[in-house]
């Protein structure tokens, strides 16, 4: 299964910086560890627009970014909106919803810097097996992730953003080279909050996940690098 290969310095764990104001921002941003990218995400990016994430991008240019905006809208709304946001820097990563369809996940490629890894959300892991009945998916999270995870490799992105409970069955049906982002993880103990498919950075990783998302674990702790480092050495 495949793991981030730690000894590369490769970055396993993401951090939600989901902050409304540019000072709160970038004073998370420097206690971040080695080991940990930034994930900037619609309530920042809707605070402080393009002029913020390019002030975190120039100060923090050698950390990864996550610009996790989750477009969902037409084809060519899609591809204009990506090249509009990534004018003048280069995530390392960026998303775009599955249930947009083929066409729009091909036309966001297209869009994507050289250097940008695309990848597809499939099921929020806010939503269990009755919320999904509730806006229209049948039921069975796990089918209706993978037949999400196909479509997206059928549309030549480089992986998915999926839950803790779908790792092992994408990575199994979908290979070792297809990334697998993994929001909803919560270190022991933690509070799950609105999350609803959850998991530890370990067991994660153990799974098959590529990389992760932490927010409040880190960001709301009293102190975010002792977080940051506990959660690191955790998954060593």
């Amino acid at each position: 299964m495949k793991q981030p290969d730690l000894s590369k310095n490769e970055t396993p764990i993401f951090c939600a910086i989901d902050k409304p104001d540019l000072d709160s921002a970038m004073l998370l941003c420097e206690q971040l560890p080695k080991g940990i990218g930034i994930k900037l995400g619609l309530e920042f990016f809707n605070a402080l627009g393009k002029h913020g994430l390019e002030m975190i991008a120039s100060r923090f240019s050698n950390i990864p970014i996550f610009l996790d905006l989750k477009y969902h809208d037409i084809p060519n709304t899609v591809a204009g909106a990506i090249r509009a946001a990534t004018k003048n820097f280069t995530p390392a990563y960026l998303n775009v919803h599955a249930a947009g369809g083929l066409a729009m996940m091909q036309a966001a490629k297209k869009a994507c810097p050289q250097g940008t890894k695309l990848l597809a959300v499939t099921i929020l892991t806010s939503l269990d097996e009755e919320a999904i009945t509730q806006v229209g998916y049948h039921a069975g999270v796990q089918n209706r992730v993978l037949q999400m995870a196909q479509l997206t490799q059928e549309a030549g992105l480089d992986g998915i953003v999926c839950s803790s409970y779908e790792i092992e069955l994408i990575r199994k049906e979908c290979g070792d080279d297809f990334a697998l982002m993994v929001p909803g993880i919560r270190p022991e103990g933690s509070e799950i909050g609105d999350q609803k498919r959850v998991m530890t950075p370990a067991n994660a990783l153990r799974a098959g996940a590529t990389h992760l998302v932490i927010g409040r674990p880190i960001s709301q702790a009293n102190n975010p690098a002792k977080a940051a480092i506990e959660i690191l050495d955790s998954i060593k």
